[in-house]
């Protein structure tokens, strides 16, 4: 796969996340984040692992056996980041507003570059930089985060920015060691489904008729978000490192306000607009400049 046909999947999967806040905001009237999670990406696991073995079947042992370990290793730990960034996206979004959420979680935009230096010890190129900037300041626009109250869930929504960050780290990693895309996406949407429905078990009240109640936010969320989009997004890590990735992902905020004016007629005001040509900016500098392999 071209870089340019990765930045076209970051794109597609930018835009799919962009219209999801809305269902995984209204799938939880009658099922707890755990329960609406693990329904979420259980419907995931079993929209991509058809495509999955009927394009990647001849390859999937051998890309394997490279080195199993290293694969159900990384595996676990995508699997894991997933389900507590999620789980704690849905979770917050019980205490807070999916304004402040859709500011507070673009923070994994700066954390990315902060985790591979301080960790990793991996060097960043000055470029990349203005493009954080640009991009945490065009979400902060895009929200209308200055009109909003602080609360606990924003909180949570910091702490999920992490768990996005070392997701897209990981990913990264995975994708340039095992080329299985497709398997990875199903497998990890079947992990995130598992560690939901556990502890939902034990914390949520599960409730069959209640899932069905809700059957159309998650179908929507599961299938596009939790099974195309975060698969589209391993196929864009292919040719594009975890930085210029995580800034290429804040695109989301632009296609959330895009489709709140479309569907939803809500105002496209002069802040908004300037939030999206922040953003995209921004975008342009992290892929046009010169920028340093991570």
């Amino acid at each position: 796969m071209s870089k340019s046909l990765s930045i076209f999947s970051a794109l597609i999967c930018t835009f799919i996340w962009g219209t999801t806040f809305i269902a995984q905001d209204t799938g939880m009237d009658k099922i707890g984040p755990l329960t609406f999670n693990g329904a979420r990406f259980l419907i995931g696991f079993l929209s991509i692992i058809p495509m999955a073995f009927i394009i990647e079947k001849s390859k999937i042992i051998d890309q394997i056996n490279i080195n199993k370990g290293e694969f159900f290793k990384l595996l676990f730990w995508v699997g894991l980041f997933l389900f507590l960034g999620t789980y704690v996206q849905q979770s917050a979004l019980l205490f807070t507003d999916i304004a402040n959420a859709a500011f507070f979680t673009v923070f994994y935009v700066p954390m990315v570059p902060i985790i591979l230096f301080l960790f990793y010890k991996k060097k960043i190129h000055w470029s990349i930089w203005p493009s954080v900037i640009l991009c945490v300041a065009g979400v902060y626009l895009l929200s209308d985060f200055s009109n909003a109250t602080v609360r606990f869930g924003d909180g949570l929504v910091i702490l999920c920015a992490i768990f996005w960050s070392l997701h897209i780290i990981f990913i990264g990693k995975f994708i340039k060691i095992f080329n299985l895309p497709l398997f990875i996406g199903a497998l990890q949407a079947l992990v995130v489904a598992l560690f939901s429905f556990f502890f939902a078990f034990f914390f949520e009240n599960i409730s069959f008729a209640n899932i069905l109640n809700e059957y159309i936010s998650i179908i929507y969320a599961g299938v596009l978000s939790g099974g195309v989009a975060f698969t589209l997004q391993i196929y864009a890590q292919k040719n594009i490192s975890p930085v210029p990735s995580a800034i290429i992902f804040s695109l989301e905020s632009v296609f959330a306000a895009i489709a709140a004016w479309v569907i939803l007629d809500q105002v496209l005001g002069v802040n908004k607009i300037l939030g999206c040509f922040f953003i995209l900016i921004g975008v342009i500098i992290s892929q046009v400049l010169p920028t340093k392999k991570n």
